[in-house]
């Protein structure tokens, strides 16, 4: 029993330092969520230029996706991931010049080549071999969950210190934001060394790689793409992705219908982010406790009705009222985001494929960020006064049903 104990606490302990990677390597990426203005100001960019930027992010993340899996088959995932998180680190530093806007496509290109080639399939690998049948749930739960919990520490560190420069002296917009990458940049060279030296390679992950050297990348793509369960993890993902980036638009839906000041929209859309802690850990133990695929099920419909809600709330409802189903629906999304990848270990894949079969769901399930902005845009525009994102919502709610039912038959075993 002492034995077990000690086995679960090395375990605890290496997802632990996984969590942190995960929390630590997307921040610098995305900091235009925190810092949009600062940094059109600091690098004297456009708009359009930044989100430029973003889509070339965007782009490289969905052409490396599978050669993710190949890649995290093949080689040490801890080698992959402290490279990995080597690399974002000493881009930062080039970033942190506030170069010209030439040099900007290049470090986002490069980015996206070091965490969406490097990390993405070999973290995911990683904690889905890291965790035995019955912990898979819990482990993604805590995975998710956790990095969100990194992710807003880290945040605020950085808005404190970009405070204190600008109390000092307002007009220090540029020292104060790159005193604000100094400190990603930090927690990325930090942890780096710190995964490549705590972090086991797993003896079954090295053997497969091993004897895996010599096979057909076509061969191991057919066999994934063979398989029922992996497309049905695929429609879980892609149908809960997508109720969860519709949560992106409630702060412009609810300003511009709802009579909000920015203010209290901002209130209400930061409580959402403190629901992912809670609602993918309690997700992920719940659905250790009962049936991973059954609870991401259930999750799933309750999240579609929740959104469903969005399109028939009364234009002079009380805020409070918005808070709460606001809440709600983070609370269950985030659930949803923390069990989708637990579905992986139902699936059966040998770990000699399992990156691969991470890759391809991961198309798959991540392709609404290419599409969805298409979609939400037009309509939004066509129909006006809140009609358009009442549209968008329904048709959210519907994949969600979609997703959920993907998920009820996961949970049937296979005959």
């Amino acid at each position: 029993m002492l034995d077990n104990n000690k086995i679960d606490l090395r375990k605890y302990g290496q997802l632990a330092l996984i969590v942190v990677a995960a929390g630590a390597i997307y921040p610098l990426l995305y900091l235009r969520q925190n810092f949009e203005v600062s940094i059109l100001e600091s690098f004297n960019i456009t708009q359009t230029q930044l989100r430029y930027c973003s889509s070339m992010l965007g782009f490289i993340f969905m052409i490396t996706y599978i050669p993710s899996g190949w890649l995290a088959d093949r080689f040490s995932s801890r080698k992959l991931l402290s490279l990995s998180l080597l690399a974002t680190g000493l881009l930062g530093i080039w970033f942190s010049t506030m170069p010209s806007y030439s040099s900007l496509l290049v470090i986002y290109a490069a980015w996206g080549i070091a965490t969406g080639l490097a990390f993405w399939a070999a973290h995911i690998k990683l904690v889905s071999m890291l965790a035995s049948k019955d912990q898979q749930g819990r482990f993604f739960g805590i995975l998710d969950g956790g990095r969100g919990l990194v992710e807003a520490f880290l945040a605020t560190v950085a808005i404190a210190v970009f405070a204190y420069v600008i109390s000092q002296n307002s007009e220090a917009t540029q020292f104060a934001l790159q005193q604000v990458i100094y400190v990603y940049i930090a927690a990325l060279l930090i942890t780096s060394p710190l995964v490549y030296w705590l972090l086991d390679d797993l003896e079954e992950e090295i053997s497969d790689v091993a004897s895996e050297s010599k096979s057909v990348f076509i061969e191991d793509l057919k066999n994934v793409l063979s398989r029922r369960e992996i497309w049905l993890c695929a429609i879980c993902i892609v149908c809960g992705y997508q109720l969860f980036y519709a949560t992106y638009s409630f702060a412009a839906y609810l300003q511009q219908n709802f009579s909000l000041t920015a203010v209290m929209v901002g209130y209400i859309t930061v409580a959402k982010l403190w629901m992912r802690p809670i609602g993918g850990v309690a997700a992920g133990f719940i659905g250790d406790w009962a049936n991973p695929e059954k609870i991401l099920s259930i999750l799933l419909v309750l999240a579609s009705v929740s959104m469903a809600l969005m399109a028939f709330i009364p234009v002079n409802s009380a805020a409070i009222l918005m808070i709460i189903i606001v809440l709600i629906i983070g609370l269950l999304t985030y659930g949803v985001r923390g069990l989708y990848w637990a579905t992986l270990g139902g699936c059966n894949v040998p770990n000699k494929i399992k990156g691969l079969a991470i890759g391809i769901i991961s198309v798959i399930g991540y392709f609404p960020e290419v599409y969805l902005p298409l979609i939400s845009a037009p309509l939004i525009e066509n129909y006006p006064g809140g009609l358009g994102y009442k549209i968008y919502y329904l048709i959210m709610a519907a994949f969600g049903i979609l997703g959920a039912y993907a998920a009820y038959l996961l949970s049937k075993p296979s005959h």
